[in-house]
């Protein structure tokens, strides 16, 4: 099991539908047998650029103990997952 950490940048939607597509991801990565360490919401922001026609995103991170497969599964995912304006899976050195 290593360590990982997933930035995810949300569309701005609704609070519900946001925290929606979270908990798709949560449980995506727990049902795959990795566990969701901590989640740290950090809320909706500014954008540098425009990214999908959007100006602001709503920005989640999560620190996440798994197997390498675990994540490309869940990068998979996040690629085709239309709510979500950008991801990032970093491997965590311990």
């Amino acid at each position: 099991m290593r360590k990982y950490e997933v930035i995810i940048i949300v569309k701005p939607m609704e609070e519900e539908a946001t925290n929606a597509v979270i908990a798709k991801f949560e449980a995506l990565i727990a049902n795959q047998g990795g566990t969701v360490d901590s989640t740290d919401r950090w809320g909706k922001k500014r954008l540098a650029y425009e990214i999908k026609d959007c100006q602001e995103g709503f920005y989640c991170l999560m620190n996440v103990t798994a197997e390498p497969a675990v994540l490309a599964e869940a990068d998979r995912v996040m690629k085709i997952t239309d709510e979500l304006l950008k991801h990032m899976i970093v491997r965590v050195e311990e």
